[in-house]
């Protein structure tokens, strides 16, 4: 298999040499096989967002090593690191332009990676890959695409957030709890999309979400964090055969902990 993504031994501390010290990565080491993904679950403070920040170039590490498809990113910005990486964040206005149309918004997302020209407007082209990317999404949006983003419903832009991070295939997808703002019947249509862009594109991918169904039915493996470590590392056919009470005790026998599904769900 080819590795996507190595990290070892990676280390995050904030407000060091302070009585505020906080230690919240502790010595990760993850390799990802291209292809993967990834759901990762824990409770409040566990360090998942920490966690995706640090792979993302948000947050410098303090110690440990970072490498995207084998070259080292350990000490690469974020600006610079995002020709490899895209990401989907909770709040849909954090991937979009509001005032900008659905294809002026797909078109800055096509740009993403390419080096950028003095030409201005948006190709024929260009409008007809918009229009067969959006019709895929299945919710009418390749008829609006002279609409401002902002006029969509939280589910059409979280849809289109999703598309603008996958249209130029990414080398790595994070998706930091990007259905978490959503009613369930809309959390489930951007899932079942995910899910859809991901194995058609084979992406690898990384998805924090705090429904531990949500963990256990998407993806081919699960990891849950606790206390900056990874606790539980599943895979395979463990995880297709996983419960939500087989995987509190698979956290307990590692952790030493017990910890509810409540206690995840509100973390």
């Amino acid at each position: 298999m080819n590795t996507a993504l190595e990290l070892t031994d990676i280390h995050k501390s904030f407000e060091v040499g302070t009585v505020n010290e906080n230690h919240v990565l502790k010595g990760i080491s993850l390799t990802i096989q291209k292809d993967d993904f990834i759901t990762i679950i824990g409770g409040n403070g566990a360090g998942k967002s920490t966690f995706l920040n640090s792979i993302a170039g948000n947050f410098p590490i303090d110690k440990g090593y970072i490498a995207i498809d084998q070259v080292d990113i350990t000490r690469t910005p974020a600006y610079e690191r995002a020709k490899y990486i895209s990401r989907v964040f909770q709040d849909a206005k954090m991937g979009t332009a509001t005032r900008l149309t659905i294809e002026e918004n797909l078109a800055v997302a096509w740009k993403r990676g390419k080096k950028r020209g003095f030409a201005r407007g948006i190709k024929e082209s260009q409008r007809k890959i918009f229009k067969e990317e959006l019709t895929k999404l299945d919710l009418g949006l390749e008829n609006r695409l002279k609409m401002e983003v902002g006029l969509l419903s939280g589910g059409q832009r979280q849809a289109l957030t999703l598309l603008m991070a996958t249209i130029v295939p990414p080398n790595l997808l994070l998706l930091d709890e990007h259905t978490a703002a959503l009613d369930p019947k809309t959390s489930e249509m951007v899932m079942n999309l995910t899910d859809r862009i991901i194995k058609e594109k084979k992406l690898t991918a990384l998805m924090i979400t705090h429904n531990m169904e949500q963990a256990i039915q998407y993806g081919n493996r699960l990891i849950m964090m606790n206390n900056g470590q990874i606790v539980v590392d599943v895979s395979g056919a463990e995880k297709q055969q996983l419960t939500v009470p087989d995987l509190l005790n698979l956290f307990k026998k590692n952790s030493g902990q017990a910890v509810t599904e409540d206690a995840l769900i509100l973390g």
